[in-house]
């Protein structure tokens, strides 16, 4: 079947297993149009035709055939063990199995030096991982005491175990089994049974003969449009806008200036391949039934629950938090759900152990490239700077209001402030994570020095300026003009709902990064 797709992988320029990759993502809208047409009363031919479908994927297309088996061998121990084993141990069992075969897969990855353009088991293991993982944490919370549990675990947690049809439908869920999106068990057997669907106010919004609210055709349409804009200028322009520019003969020629201007370039087009696969499997999960949140403002349906990245707001960021919780959302939602909120003790609040648990984590998840470690540590001290930054500037800009009374219009130093955010955090972006795509340490860090090391002397010069004495002075003039924050009152622990439904601090959405480092040194006040 190779010989189908060789030549158009030499007319872009791609490898063969990118043109196969992105076949099959655009092949699932299709397929998603005649799963929907299998009525909810059939669940088994849908579980079938997920199974059926994801075998076409992985055996004729793309050719992974021992990829399919170890991920098979998975499901099958994820499967018998959370259903024999009542222990509270379960969950850390299954957990081990899972994340461990993955490490192993990575090792092998880098003793074998794939480049991200070979298509083998890693990708659909990583998706995988994350909903074998959770099946075990939401078949634990059914075993225990709705008291014991906080809104998202009562919401998610099994307590009729499912059938190994149902479960092996709910593995290979086709859409989205080779890059996501990841899903839990109970959003899974909703779109097989359309249950979200049979809520009064959304029945009464459907048109005559039609089981799905409106709109999820145009959501998914547009979905894969976008997808296949962000698809086209990574193909016409990732040639020339690159972060490997850096590593070029004649680029420490430039000027500083220059070579940092033109650095800047690259960064939307490395960053386009992700957001066209992410952007093209959920529209094909959009068009399976999956991502209906409810109608919005004037009955507007929303389509927005498998969305795995904002793009705007990655690339036009307000501050650097905003950026980081608007990147692999889902997988933010795993770590938040399966470990942070795991690995606290009951009775007590996640703190910077329970967050560095996270990170590194999130570190082996992604893999063994030295480049990813480099980009989470930085960081940490990224998301310290950010922090003191926006303490000590926005008081000073942002005037305080009375409740119930519409914010001031901004001023002009306002405007020129959330200007110079957006510019300044799109800049550390592409500084900091240019490890994360050149994976390379070496690399990594001689493309930092050809930078001059604007993002670290931008990072560490801020912290050492706050931390020396600026934060104090940024306090006595918010003092003088009567902007100054109110001490931190004393918070009732946030328990990790091992004991308590308050859930997770709305401060501790993102756990890609390690704890910020103001944490273990608090700056002076």
């Amino acid at each position: 079947m190779d010989a189908l797709f060789m030549p158009l992988a030499n007319a872009v320029g791609a490898s063969v297993d990118q043109i196969k990759l992105i076949s099959c993502l655009l092949i699932a809208y299709p397929l998603a149009s005649i799963f929907v047409r299998i009525p909810s009363s059939q669940p088994a031919l849908r579980h079938l035709y997920s199974i059926v479908v994801a075998l076409l994927f992985f055996f004729p297309v793309l050719q992974i055939y021992s990829a399919f088996f170890q991920l098979l061998g998975s499901i099958l121990a994820t499967y018998f063990v959370t259903k024999y084993d009542k222990s509270s141990r379960m969950p850390w069992v299954v957990f081990t199995i899972v994340m461990g075969h993955l490490t192993v897969n990575h090792v092998i990855r880098a003793i074998y030096g794939f480049s991200y353009e070979t298509m083998e088991v890693t990708g659909p293991q990583m998706v995988l991982t994350m909903k074998l993982t959770t099946f075990a944490w939401n078949v634990y919370d059914g075993r225990r005491k709705e008291e014991e549990l906080d809104k998202w675990q009562l919401s998610k947690r099994i307590t009729q175990y499912p059938s190994l049809l149902e479960f092996l439908g709910y593995s290979f869920y086709f859409p989205g089994i080779l890059v996501g999106p990841y899903l839990d068990y109970p959003e899974y057997m909703e779109l097989i049974n359309e249950t979200m669907f049979q809520h009064a106010h959304v029945k009464a919004a459907l048109k005559d003969g039609h089981r799905l609210p409106p709109g999820r055709k145009r959501a998914a349409y547009t979905k894969m449009f976008m997808g296949l804009v962000y698809l086209g200028a990574f193909v016409l322009l990732g040639p020339t806008y690159n972060f490997s520019v850096a590593l070029k003969p004649g680029f420490t020629d430039m000027p500083l200036w220059k070579r940092i201007l033109v650095f800047q370039l690259g960064g939307p087009i490395e960053r386009a391949k992700y957001y066209a696969i992410w952007t093209l499997t959920e529209g094909a999960s959009v068009l399976t039934g999956l991502g209906f949140t409810d109608f919005g403002l004037h009955g507007k349906p929303n389509w927005d629950r498998a969305a795995n990245v904002k793009v705007w707001t990655i690339e036009f960021p307000s501050n650097f938090k905003v950026l980081l919780d608007a990147w692999n959302m889902k997988t933010n939602v795993w770590l938040r759900e399966c470990v942070y909120k795991r690995v606290t003790p009951k009775g007590k609040k996640p703190g910077n152990l329970s967050q560095m648990i996270t990170f590194f984590t999130s570190a082996f998840w992604h893999g063994i490239a030295s480049g990813y470690y480099l980009t989470f540590i930085m960081g940490g001290f990224i998301t310290a700077a950010a922090r003191q930054a926006r303490a000590n500037f926005r008081p000073l800009l942002v005037p305080p209001t009375a409740p119930n009374t519409p914010p001031p219009p901004p001023t002009l130093i306002k405007r020129i402030y959330d200007i110079g955010s957006i510019a300044l955090s799109a800049m550390i972006l592409n500084y900091s994570a240019s490890a994360f795509i050149i994976l390379s340490g070496r690399d990594s860090i001689t493309t930092w020095k050809a930078l001059g090391w604007y993002g670290h002397i931008i990072i560490f010069g801020s912290l050492i300026f706050f931390y020396a004495g600026g934060t104090a002075y940024f306090r006595k003039l918010q003092k003088k003009k009567g902007v100054l924050p109110p001490p931190r009152s004393a918070k009732k622990p946030a328990e990790n709902g091992n004991g308590s439904a308050t859930g997770t601090p709305v401060s501790e959405k993102n756990f890609v990064l390690p704890p910020s480092v103001d944490k273990f040194v608090p700056p002076p006040q």
